[in-house]
């Protein structure tokens, strides 16, 4: 017996795809919709989907529409008994943020305001949302812990449309104390699902580092570019808490289980509480893979910080969850990914 249909928006993507394979082995029903910015067309539908059900057995219904298509979103909420959203729609690179800040803001938080309003208008009120640590800004202790300061600082407009959205969602939460919203800060998800079936698939040249790092090791790109080896750090590069995804897929699930019981607004971190320097993470996957990964020195990328580590205590008290996954795993799980799918879900003329 289904333990409710969940609507996940975004579900074709990364982090969004291997949520659904958690969600489906919890006894959930998945709707997905997604726009198909970042994913790849498969058969009827998107590759990753289709290899969700591959991997879970289980049918996954999905809708092709953007957020900002109200008259298509509202026809999934008329179709279909939605118990609970997962939100994970959204552009998300803090780069490409800074050179393109009105596509973010319009995507981001338009698309957020109108799947709220029709969740109000249907009477769902439980609410799991994908926000990010880039909401703490520089940070003034490591690890982080979600009493920080947020919204002071932020360099980019990426980490304030996530910013701007856990604002509007408790202005929606004092106004309607029956909502049940979790926001969940994570950090940096790395790795792929064990079967090496679904993973990080970029359009393009990757903006995160260890995407960027396994297709150079598989030969589509030359070198790394590591941006900066002048922090104040102990190699001098930038130190990341890197998450396994399926840990961060996990996670979702432990905030869907505790709505019920979860009222109002509760915001927890996803990370491990161990950070890791940019040169560490290439050499552990250099292990991983066998390969050499080539890389040069740049400047600063701009939005970049030294180092933001996660304070991941409160969601193991309230949620019992905790990231089990090493960086040894993570490496090993991408590269398996990688090497199985050298260029993702696409072809190997359709890759950029």
């Amino acid at each position: 017996m289904s333990r409710g249909t969940v609507l996940v928006t975004g579900g074709a993507g990364y982090i969004g795809s291997h949520t659904v394979v958690e969600l489906l082995k919890e006894g959930y029903d998945a709707v997905v919709v997604d726009n198909m910015g970042n994913a790849v067309q498969g058969d009827n539908g998107p590759e990753s989907l289709h290899r969700v059900e591959k991997i879970t057995g289980k049918k996954v219904t999905f809708y092709e529409l953007d957020l900002r298509e109200p008259e298509k979103l509202e026809k999934v909420f008329k179709d279909h008994k939605i118990t609970a959203v997962l939100h994970f729609a959204g552009l998300k690179s803090v780069n490409e943020s800074v050179s393109q800040p009105l596509e973010y803001y319009n995507n981001n938080i338009s698309g957020t305001l109108i799947l709220l309003e029709i969740m109000m208008k249907y009477g769902v009120k439980q609410f799991v949302f994908s926000s990010s640590a880039t909401v703490y800004g520089p940070p003034e202790q490591n690890p982080v812990d979600e009493p920080h300061r947020v919204g002071f600082g932020i360099t980019n407009p990426y980490g304030r449309t996530k910013y701007f959205i856990e604002e509007i969602l408790r202005d929606v939460v004092i106004a309607d104390p029956e909502w049940r919203v979790t926001m969940l800060r994570y950090f940096n998800p790395v790795g792929a699902h064990e079967s090496g079936l679904i993973g990080e698939d970029p359009d393009g040249p990757p903006n995160n580092l260890m995407p960027y790092v396994s297709q150079v090791a598989i030969g589509r790109r030359p070198h790394l570019v590591v941006f900066g080896n002048d922090w104040e750090t102990p190699d001098g590069t930038g130190v990341r808490d890197w998450i396994h995804v399926v840990d961060l897929a996990v996670g979702h699930i432990a905030a869907l289980n505790k709505l019920p019981s979860n009222a109002g607004i509760k915001v927890y971190n996803l990370g491990t509480g161990r950070g890791y320097s940019v040169l560490e993470a290439v050499k552990e996957f250099e292990k991983a893979s066998g390969k050499e990964v080539k890389y040069v020195i740049g400047p600063r990328r701009p939005g970049d910080l030294a180092n933001v580590v996660a304070d991941a205590q409160l969601s193991e008290k309230e949620l019992g969850w905790k990231a089990t996954r090493g960086l040894p795993e993570m490496c090993a799980d991408l590269w398996r990914w990688q090497d199985q799918n050298p260029y993702g879900f696409r072809k190997k003329e359709d890759a950029k």
